[in-house]
């Protein structure tokens, strides 16, 4: 690899890494009391997901330590956001649903962030970021790849 490629890359991840600090400060001054950025991921893939999904491949999915989905999944429990039960093909799992207190949660989460972000495009340009687009996803399945 080429010192210009390198330069190249620490630049981009620089970038990048600054634009998702921003971005997680923007959206999470935001967020619906109570809810943090967290909970709403989780919400958010489970509204879009429309089936059960156990605490093993929601941390796979996130990149995290069953633990810390674990702990996740309690707060969203206790807000009433997600109903957790047990595998009913094997006891020693468990099976994860938004409840319909948890999309409604979802839905005002959204209707928050929707407009600091769409401030951001349209400022930027919805052209360079449709430009962006296909270039962040191809990087995210390259690094997906690499754990």
């Amino acid at each position: 690899m080429s010192d210009s490629t390198q330069n190249l890359a620490v630049t981009l991840f620089s970038e990048i890494l600054a634009v998702d600090q921003l971005a997680r400060s923007s959206v999470s001054r935001v967020l619906p009391k109570g809810m943090e950025l967290s909970h709403f991921s989780v919400l958010n893939h489970l509204a879009h997901a429309a089936v059960e999904k156990s605490p093993a491949q929601l941390a796979q999915t996130f990149h995290l330590t069953r633990g810390a989905m674990t702990n996740t999944l309690s707060k969203l429990e206790w807000a009433g956001w997600v109903h957790v039960r047990p595998d009913w093909e094997d006891a020693r799992r468990k099976k994860v649903s938004i409840s319909p207190s948890g999309v409604a949660a979802r839905d005002a989460a959204v209707a928050a962030i929707a407009p600091v972000i769409a401030q951001v495009v349209d400022t930027v340009g919805a052209d360079k970021v449709r430009t962006a687009l296909p270039v962040l996803r191809e990087m995210r399945v390259q690094l997906s790849k690499v754990e």
